[in-house]
């Protein structure tokens, strides 16, 4: 499955609307290690496709970011049923955002 690039405009019903867990990434292109971990995010959600997953580049979208108080990037947030679940800050290997999810 692609990974959906999330903003303001389609946040409620990509995320908070799912059916399935979303997977956020929390990123900026500036970011090394954001730059670090987008590969692995993106083979994660090659091979799980029960998984939602979406990047939320916080240079853009300042209100999410803020919404999930984001301090660090990189950092993934698992939503399931529209309520936070699981977050991990830092650039991680793929077998600690599977345990994540």
């Amino acid at each position: 499955m692609s990974v959906l690039t999330i903003t303001k405009e389609n946040f409620e019903q990509e995320v908070m609307q799912s059916d399935r867990p979303v997977l956020l990434d929390f990123w900026a292109s500036w970011c090394g290690p954001c730059r670090m971990l987008s590969p692995v995010v993106d083979e994660f959600a090659g091979e799980h496709s029960e998984v939602k997953v979406g990047k939320v580049n916080v240079d853009e979208q300042r209100e999410l970011a803020s919404q999930f108080r984001v301090m660090s990037i990189p950092t993934l947030v698992v939503i399931k049923n529209g309520r936070e679940t699981a977050r991990q800050v830092g650039a991680v290997p793929k077998a600690s955002i599977e345990a994540l999810v």
